[in-house]
């Protein structure tokens, strides 16, 4: 059955990361979010509270990201930044594993990491995407990731944080589906700019879409679907 134009919408996590974005254009970014009643938007740290002003009211999630874009942050950083972003109104955060603790397999290390995060997040009522930066990682380095961040009941396993070397492909994203329990859900970022695109990532099981060409791909997607 064919999704609707506001099911596909609210697959959107409307990205405001890039570093030189000002303050209009986050303030932008927000109103446009609102106008298209996606999921939310995920912008920069110390924006948050800008967001949280903006769609105070609407059913646009505030997101923003942990340990952007290396992951490389101490633990107990990344935990100070979660209840940080917690505090200013954030009730959704992306983090980036430790990718160079992936690659030693250190998993003692990682999980713990993840964990700092997930645990943060989940007493305060907000949820985890945990991201991976598939470029870097082999499909074992994957299938481990996914089963930690089952056994710690993040919310989403998400592919890339859309500054590497590549984004969403078809291959990971069925590979983390499978390796992943059904209480986690999949979060695509980095290469969907189009409907035809949405749709075939949701067909392999994807609920969330990483974007920074929103409108672009919803206008496209209103104007297949008639809305």
């Amino acid at each position: 059955m064919q999704p609707s134009f506001a099911e596909l919408a609210k697959m959107f996590d409307h990205s405001l990361l890039q570093p030189v974005l000002t303050d209009t254009e986050l303030e932008a970014g927000c109103k446009l979010a609102l106008e298209y009643r996606v999921a939310s938007v995920c912008i920069k740290p110390y924006a948050v509270p800008l967001a949280k002003e903006i769609l105070q009211g609407s059913d646009v999630l505030v997101g923003t990201v942990i340990g952007f874009p290396h992951g490389g942050h101490t633990t107990e950083i990344k935990i100070a930044e979660s209840e940080k972003a917690i505090h200013d109104g954030a009730v959704e955060l992306d983090m980036v594993v430790n990718i160079g603790k992936v690659l030693s397999g250190d998993w003692k290390y990682v999980a713990q990491d993840i964990e700092g995060v997930t645990k943060t997040a989940h007493q305060a009522g907000a949820k985890v995407k945990v991201i991976f930066e598939n470029c870097f990682l082999k499909d074992e380095h994957k299938i481990e990731l996914c089963k930690i961040c089952g056994d710690l009941h993040v919310d989403w396993v998400k592919t890339s944080t859309g500054y590497g070397e590549s984004g969403a492909t078809d291959h990971d994203l069925a590979l983390m589906r499978k390796y992943s329990p059904p209480h986690v859900q999949v979060k695509a970022a980095g290469g969907v700019r189009t409907y035809e695109r949405v749709l075939a990532v949701r067909a392999l099981g994807v609920t969330r879409v990483g974007a920074t060409a929103t409108k672009i791909i919803l206008d496209e997607c209103r104007a297949k679907l008639g809305a």
